[in-house]
Protein backbone atom coordinates (compact mmCIF):
# COMPACT_ATOMS: atom_id res chain seq x y z
CA UNK A 1 0.00 0.00 0.00
CA UNK A 2 1.36 3.44 -0.94
CA UNK A 3 0.93 6.67 1.01
CA UNK A 4 -1.89 7.49 -1.44
CA UNK A 5 -3.70 4.15 -0.95
CA UNK A 6 -3.58 0.58 -2.16
CA UNK A 7 -1.88 0.07 -5.49
CA UNK A 8 -3.08 -2.33 -8.15
CA UNK A 9 -0.97 -4.27 -10.61
CA UNK A 10 -2.35 -5.50 -13.90
CA UNK A 11 -4.07 -8.88 -13.41
CA UNK A 12 -5.80 -9.20 -16.80
CA UNK A 13 -4.91 -11.26 -19.87
CA UNK A 14 -1.18 -11.31 -20.63
CA UNK A 15 -1.79 -10.82 -24.36
CA UNK A 16 -3.24 -7.34 -23.73
CA UNK A 17 0.04 -6.21 -22.16
CA UNK A 18 1.69 -6.54 -25.57
CA UNK A 19 -0.16 -3.38 -26.67
CA UNK A 20 1.76 -1.30 -24.09
CA UNK A 21 4.33 0.92 -25.80
CA UNK A 22 7.27 2.67 -24.10
CA UNK A 23 6.33 6.28 -23.41
CA UNK A 24 2.73 5.53 -24.38
CA UNK A 25 -0.34 5.53 -22.27
CA UNK A 26 -3.22 7.81 -21.55
CA UNK A 27 -3.03 11.58 -21.52
CA UNK A 28 -1.72 12.74 -18.12
CA UNK A 29 -4.06 15.32 -16.60
CA UNK A 30 -2.53 16.99 -13.54
CA UNK A 31 -4.10 20.46 -13.61
CA UNK A 32 -7.26 22.28 -14.62
CA UNK A 33 -5.35 23.71 -17.61
CA UNK A 34 -4.35 20.18 -18.70
CA UNK A 35 -7.99 19.08 -18.55
CA UNK A 36 -9.23 22.17 -20.39
CA UNK A 37 -6.74 21.54 -23.22
CA UNK A 38 -7.58 17.85 -23.39
CA UNK A 39 -11.38 18.27 -23.35
CA UNK A 40 -11.23 21.04 -26.00
CA UNK A 41 -9.78 18.48 -28.44
CA UNK A 42 -12.63 15.97 -27.94
CA UNK A 43 -15.39 15.66 -30.50
CA UNK A 44 -19.09 15.56 -29.61
CA UNK A 45 -19.05 11.86 -30.53
CA UNK A 46 -16.20 11.16 -28.10
CA UNK A 47 -17.94 13.08 -25.33
CA UNK A 48 -21.11 11.04 -25.84
CA UNK A 49 -19.51 7.94 -24.27
CA UNK A 50 -17.27 7.30 -21.28
CA UNK A 51 -13.48 7.38 -21.37
CA UNK A 52 -10.99 4.89 -19.97
CA UNK A 53 -9.15 6.30 -16.96
CA UNK A 54 -6.46 5.32 -14.51
CA UNK A 55 -5.00 7.13 -11.53
CA UNK A 56 -1.26 6.59 -11.72
CA UNK A 57 1.05 5.98 -8.80
CA UNK A 58 1.85 9.70 -8.91
CA UNK A 59 -1.83 10.43 -8.16
CA UNK A 60 -2.45 11.96 -11.59
CA UNK A 61 -5.48 11.18 -13.72
CA UNK A 62 -4.77 9.61 -17.13
CA UNK A 63 -7.46 9.51 -19.82
CA UNK A 64 -7.82 7.51 -23.04
CA UNK A 65 -10.63 6.63 -25.46
CA UNK A 66 -13.18 4.19 -24.04
CA UNK A 67 -12.11 1.19 -26.04
CA UNK A 68 -8.52 1.56 -24.82
CA UNK A 69 -7.20 -1.07 -22.46
CA UNK A 70 -6.51 0.17 -18.95
CA UNK A 71 -3.05 -1.39 -18.97
CA UNK A 72 -2.23 0.64 -22.10
CA UNK A 73 -3.65 3.83 -20.54
CA UNK A 74 -1.38 3.19 -17.52
CA UNK A 75 1.65 2.48 -19.69
CA UNK A 76 1.83 -0.97 -18.08
CA UNK A 77 2.43 0.53 -14.64
CA UNK A 78 0.67 -0.10 -11.34
CA UNK A 79 -2.26 2.22 -10.56
CA UNK A 80 -4.19 3.59 -7.60
CA UNK A 81 -7.50 3.11 -9.45
CA UNK A 82 -8.92 2.43 -12.91
CA UNK A 83 -12.31 2.47 -14.58
CA UNK A 84 -14.58 4.43 -16.89
CA UNK A 85 -15.53 8.10 -16.62
CA UNK A 86 -17.80 10.54 -18.45
CA UNK A 87 -17.94 14.31 -18.35
CA UNK A 88 -20.73 16.87 -18.64
CA UNK A 89 -21.07 20.63 -18.59
CA UNK A 90 -22.39 21.88 -15.26
CA UNK A 91 -23.18 25.60 -15.29
CA UNK A 92 -19.96 27.16 -16.60
CA UNK A 93 -17.54 24.29 -15.92
CA UNK A 94 -16.88 20.63 -16.62
CA UNK A 95 -17.85 17.98 -14.09
CA UNK A 96 -17.84 14.21 -13.87
CA UNK A 97 -21.16 12.75 -15.02
CA UNK A 98 -20.51 9.11 -14.18
CA UNK A 99 -17.49 7.21 -12.91
CA UNK A 100 -16.93 3.53 -12.14
CA UNK A 101 -14.12 1.23 -11.11
CA UNK A 102 -14.98 -1.06 -14.04
CA UNK A 103 -11.58 -2.37 -15.13
CA UNK A 104 -11.22 -6.10 -15.61
CA UNK A 105 -7.49 -5.57 -16.16
CA UNK A 106 -6.76 -4.04 -12.75
CA UNK A 107 -9.94 -5.04 -10.87
CA UNK A 108 -9.61 -2.21 -8.34
CA UNK A 109 -11.52 -2.36 -5.10
CA UNK A 110 -14.32 0.14 -4.47
CA UNK A 111 -12.07 1.64 -1.78
CA UNK A 112 -9.93 3.08 -4.61
CA UNK A 113 -12.47 5.93 -4.83
CA UNK A 114 -10.35 8.11 -2.53
CA UNK A 115 -7.52 8.14 -5.12
CA UNK A 116 -10.01 9.06 -7.87
CA UNK A 117 -11.52 11.83 -5.74
CA UNK A 118 -8.07 13.34 -5.03
CA UNK A 119 -7.12 13.21 -8.73
CA UNK A 120 -10.38 14.90 -9.76
CA UNK A 121 -10.03 17.52 -7.04
CA UNK A 122 -6.48 18.23 -8.23
CA UNK A 123 -7.86 19.19 -11.66
CA UNK A 124 -10.77 21.11 -10.12
CA UNK A 125 -13.52 18.98 -11.64
CA UNK A 126 -16.94 18.75 -10.02
CA UNK A 127 -17.51 15.15 -8.99
CA UNK A 128 -19.92 12.80 -7.23
CA UNK A 129 -19.25 11.66 -3.66
CA UNK A 130 -18.31 8.15 -4.80
CA UNK A 131 -18.36 5.81 -7.77
CA UNK A 132 -21.69 6.14 -9.55
CA UNK A 133 -21.38 2.45 -10.45
CA UNK A 134 -19.37 0.24 -8.09
CA UNK A 135 -17.98 -3.06 -9.33
CA UNK A 136 -16.95 -5.67 -6.74
CA UNK A 137 -14.16 -7.97 -7.96
CA UNK A 138 -12.99 -11.18 -6.29
CA UNK A 139 -10.69 -14.07 -7.25
CA UNK A 140 -12.09 -17.50 -6.49
CA UNK A 141 -9.86 -19.37 -4.03
CA UNK A 142 -11.04 -22.64 -5.59
CA UNK A 143 -10.63 -22.23 -9.35
CA UNK A 144 -8.64 -18.93 -9.32
CA UNK A 145 -11.03 -17.26 -11.81
CA UNK A 146 -11.81 -13.55 -11.54
CA UNK A 147 -15.43 -12.80 -10.66
CA UNK A 148 -17.68 -9.76 -10.62
CA UNK A 149 -19.90 -10.02 -7.55
CA UNK A 150 -23.50 -9.15 -8.33
CA UNK A 151 -26.25 -8.41 -5.82
CA UNK A 152 -23.93 -9.29 -2.88
CA UNK A 153 -23.87 -12.94 -4.03
CA UNK A 154 -20.29 -13.93 -3.11
CA UNK A 155 -20.33 -17.21 -5.05
CA UNK A 156 -18.02 -18.05 -7.94
CA UNK A 157 -19.91 -18.17 -11.24
CA UNK A 158 -17.42 -20.74 -12.56
CA UNK A 159 -17.26 -23.36 -9.79
CA UNK A 160 -19.83 -22.25 -7.15
CA UNK A 161 -17.19 -21.85 -4.41
CA UNK A 162 -17.65 -19.14 -1.80
CA UNK A 163 -15.83 -15.90 -2.59
CA UNK A 164 -14.01 -13.98 0.14
CA UNK A 165 -15.48 -10.82 1.60
CA UNK A 166 -12.18 -8.93 1.19
CA UNK A 167 -10.58 -7.89 -2.11
CA UNK A 168 -8.05 -10.56 -3.20
CA UNK A 169 -7.26 -10.18 -6.91
CA UNK A 170 -3.52 -9.58 -6.64
CA UNK A 171 -1.85 -12.73 -5.38
CA UNK A 172 1.27 -10.78 -4.42
CA UNK A 173 -0.57 -8.08 -2.45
Amino acid sequence: MSARGRSYRYVGPVELETAVRPGGGGCRISSAADFDSWIAERSAGELAEPFTFVVGMDGALRLAPRRSEHVVCAGGDMVLSAGEISFMREADRWAVGEVSNQSTGYCPDVTSWSAVARALDDVELGRPSGFTHEVVFRRCPGCQEHNIVREDDFVCVFCCSALPAAWNLDRTA
